[in-house]
C-alpha cells in the first residue's frame, strides 16, 4: 500500500475468511486502511489472500486477539463457528475475546448482526427498536451477544451493529449458495426455500460492506451503542429473486420447493439441518426491516442492483463464468 493511500487507520478482521469478513476487509483497505487479520492457519490464508496482513491466532484465545489488537482503531467481529457447529460453547467466549481486546486498546468494535434475534411477534415490519423475543437457540445467543456490547458500549468501547437479511454474494455458507443454487455448476435448476406471496430480505455483501464502512467512518459522530437496520434487497412475493437469477442466466430454470420435510429426520444427525429447522419460521412469515434510521445517518442505503448484484453472485460462487 502507497503513502498515499494510507489513511494511517488499522483495522482487526475477525473471519477475514468468511463472506462477510473478507468483504469488510477489502471495502476498508480499498479506502487506505491497514488490515490485520487473525487466523488459526495465517500462513495458507496469507497464499490465498496476499493483499492483508495475517497474523497468526485462534478468536476463542483472549491473549491471540488482545496481540492481534495492538494499534487498531477497529476490530470487526466476523467470526462464526464454521458449519454452525458448538454455537453455545464457542460464540460467546469469542466476542468476550473481543470485547476485552477492544478495551484494552481502545478500539471500536463492529458487528455484522442478523434478524434472529427477533421472533415473529414483531412481524413484518422490524425496528432497531422492536422487542428481541428470539424463538430459537441461535437467536437467544445473538441476543446476549448484543447486550454484552451495549454493556462494553456503556463502559467506554463504542459499538456499531448492522444487521441485515440474507447474505448473497462472495459467500460460501449462506441460503444463496447452499440452497437456492449449486456451486461450481451452470444454473439449470434452483430451489426455493420460501413460498409463494411471502416476501423475504436478501442483503447484497458488497452493500453491506460498504455500509459499515460508511459507518466506520462517521464512528466519531455515532452513538456509543449504535444499531442500524438495512432493508437490502426485498422479495415481495417470495419469487424475485428466482426471476433475477433467470434474467441474469438469460433462460428459465426449473422451480423446485425446498425439501422441508427431511429436516426432521435429518437433524438429529446433522447439525446444518438441525439450524435449517430452527430457522424455517424465517421463510414462513414476512419481515422486512426498516432503514429510516440508517438513511437519516447516511443519507442513502448503498444498494446495488439486483441483476448486478445476483449476476456478481453467480460468478463468485463458480455458476457463471467470469467475463
Amino acid at each position: 500500500m502507497t503513502e498515499q493511500m494510507n489513511n494511517g487507520k488499522t483495522a482487526l478482521i475477525l473471519g477475514a475468511t468468511g463472506g462477510i469478513g473478507g468483504t469488510v476487509a477489502r471495502t476498508l483497505a480499498a479506502r487506505g486502511w491497514c488490515i490485520k487479520a487473525l487466523n488459526r492457519n495465517a500462513a495458507e490464508a496469507a497464499r490465498r489472500e496476499p493483499g492483508l496482513d495475517w497474523v497468526q491466532g485462534d478468536a476463542m484465545q483472549a491473549s491471540d486477539v488482545l496481540k492481534a489488537a495492538a494499534g487498531v482503531d477497529v476490530i470487526v467481529h466476523a467470526v462464526n463457528p464454521p458449519g454452525y457447529r458448538n454455537w453455545a460453547q464457542l460464540v460467546l467466549p469469542m466476542l468476550n475475546s473481543t470485547i476485552a481486546a477492544a478495551k484494552a486498546v481502545g478500539a471500536r468494535i463492529v458487528l455484522p448482526g442478523t434478524v434472529y434475534n427477533f421472533g415473529p411477534d414483531v412481524f413484518p415490519d422490524v425496528t432497531e427498536e422492536s422487542p428481541q423475543n428470539p424463538r430459537t437457540r441461535k437467536g437467544a445467543i445473538r441476543v446476549e451477544m448484543e447486550k454484552r456490547l451495549k454493556a462494553a458500549a456503556e463502559s467506554g468501547t463504542p459499538v456499531i451493529i448492522v444487521r441485515a437479511g440474507d447474505f448473497f454474494g462472495q459467500a460460501t455458507n449462506s441460503w444463496f449458495s447452499q440452497g437456492i443454487v449449486k456451486p461450481d455448476k451452470p444454473v439449470t435448476s434452483v430451489t426455493n426455500p420460501g413460498s409463494a406471496g411471502i416476501g423475504h430480505q436478501w442483503a447484497y455483501l458488497p452493500d453491506v460492506a460498504e455500509t459499515m464502512v460508511r459507518l466506520i467512518e462517521k464512528g466519531d459522530a455515532l452513538p456509543a451503542f449504535a444499531v442500524y437496520h438495512m432493508r437490502g434487497h426485498w422479495d415481495g412475493d417470495g419469487r424475485q429473486m428466482v426471476a433475477a437469477i433467470e434474467r441474469v442466466v438469460g433462460h428459465k430454470v426449473k422451480e423446485k420447493a425446498f425439501p422441508w420435510w427431511i429436516l426432521p429426520f435429518a437433524a438429529p444427525f446433522v447439525t446444518v439441518m438441525r439450524e435449517l429447522r430452527e430457522m424455517r419460521y424465517l421463510w414462513d412469515v414476512p419481515l422486512q426491516m426498516r432503514n429510516d434510521k440508517l438513511v437519516a445517518v447516511l443519507g442513502e442505503e448503498p444498494h446495488t442492483p439486483i441483476d448486478e448484484a445476483v449476476k456478481a453472485s453467480l460468478v463468485a460462487i463458480g455458476c457463471l463464468p467470469a467475463r
